[in-house]
């Protein structure tokens, strides 16, 4: 049997306190939440939450992706079974959505296209807007729901999506696209739960799934490299790798599109001074690297972006910081055409950086010069603890 977690679990009643402050109103259970089960502990957790919280749970499982690869298994079959185990223990009715073609063409497709293209996707945020968040998020609605839920970590409020309170598993940084509408009836049940908390919770509760190991390999394929996947679908050509000063060979790479700008493990081009990725030449097949860490295309203060979301939370913090200056004495032209200070992310789990963002130029500008991140990569925007939604590199 279950174990009553109001009782036995402590950690579960500021994660509680959040699910009826975020949905206050109606009572619990006349509301119907439709819950994304991937088959791992943070999804099952959220089910025991929002159960406990008086919702009537469905559980429902996406399958986006069912395609072996030569000598890699797809682990949807096993990832299915472990959800429907949780609904079954949980005594929940348990649906399953087939959105295989629509992955295939709006997240697969595209990341394939942009990797021939010489850029570096995020799958995972592109997955989110397109299917999580847009298609199941439909399809739910139009099935009944009043709401869906995810185990992400993040907090929804009011349309806001703001940092969770475990800064090191905070996923707002994939979930920068979600529509406005999409938040206003989405519940993230960690959202005041740290990544320690939940895994004792599962112990405590009995999850089967407590201790399952977490997928670090491509979001839909599983522990499959991306390299192998991309093999399957893009003719890869070995080539030169050349040091940009001298044009120098000094080694071999095995596919442009595996390498990416600042990239410096998995070169493999000699001792010494450690070498970094600062250009690509895909006409030519050719990884251009280099060992001086003051490299021009390694560096800058400012990224121009691309495929720009914003949410309306932008337009109160434009208008309180209309016309302030900069630190760095950029040009004056700059600072009136300059939205508010901002803070950015440029990758999961990299630390908040201070930045100005300038819609008119689609670009942002920093304080100090960083490492430039990839083309394809998406940068984040964030104002206190709200994220306001950002772009991706041009």
């Amino acid at each position: 049997m279950m174990k009553n977690c109001a009782k036995t679990a402590t950690q579960e009643s500021s994660a509680q306190k959040t699910l009826v402050r975020e949905n206050s109103g109606a009572s619990k259970a006349q509301k119907t939440v439709f819950l994304g089960m991937s088959g791992g502990v943070d999804s099952s957790v959220s089910a025991i939450l929002l159960k406990n919280a008086g919702y009537k749970v469905v559980g429902c499982y996406m399958k986006n992706w069912s395609k072996d690869l030569p000598g890699m298994k797809c682990p949807w079959a096993e990832d299915l079974a472990d959800a429907k185990r949780v609904a079954t223990k949980l005594d929940l009715d348990f649906l399953i959505f087939d959105f295989e073609k629509a992955y295939k063409e709006k997240v697969v497709d595209y990341m394939i296209a942009e990797f021939k293209s010489g850029r570096t996707p995020n799958p995972d945020i592109m997955c989110n807007e397109e299917i999580k968040f847009k298609l199941f998020f439909e399809e739910a609605l139009a099935r009944g729901a009043d709401f869906i839920a995810t185990g992400h970590y993040a907090k929804s409020e009011n349309g806001l999506l703001k940092l969770a309170k475990d800064e090191n598993k905070d996923q707002t940084y994939f979930l920068y696209r979600i529509s406005k509408e999409a938040l206003k009836k989405t519940i993230f049940p960690l959202s005041d739960m740290k990544k320690p908390e939940v895994k004792a919770f599962a112990k405590e509760n009995g999850l089967s799934n407590a201790y399952k190991k977490e997928s670090m390999g491509v979001c839909f394929v599983g522990d499959v490299g991306m390299k192998d996947f991309l093999r399957e679908y893009i003719d890869i050509k070995p080539g030169e790798i050349r040091e940009i000063e001298t044009e120098k060979v000094l080694g071999t790479h095995d596919g442009t599109v595996f390498y990416t700008l600042g990239q410096r493990h998995g070169l493999y081009v000699g001792g010494g001074l450690p070498y970094y990725v600062v250009k690509k030449d895909l006409e030519k097949n050719i990884v251009y690297v280099s060992n001086n860490l003051n490299e021009k295309n390694l560096w800058s203060k400012e990224i121009e972006l691309e495929n720009i979301f914003l949410r309306d939370a932008i337009e109160k913090t434009e208008q309180q910081g209309n016309n302030k200056k900069l630190d760095n004495n950029q040009e004056s032209k700059s600072t009136e055409q300059a939205s508010s200070p901002i803070k950015i992310r440029i990758r999961h789990r990299a630390p908040l950086i201070p930045a100005i963002f300038i819609p008119s130029e689609s670009r942002v500008i920093l304080q100090e010069e960083i490492k430039v991140p990839a083309s394809g990569q998406s940068i984040v925007f964030y104002s206190g603890d709200v994220c306001l939604g950002g772009g991706i590199v041009k």
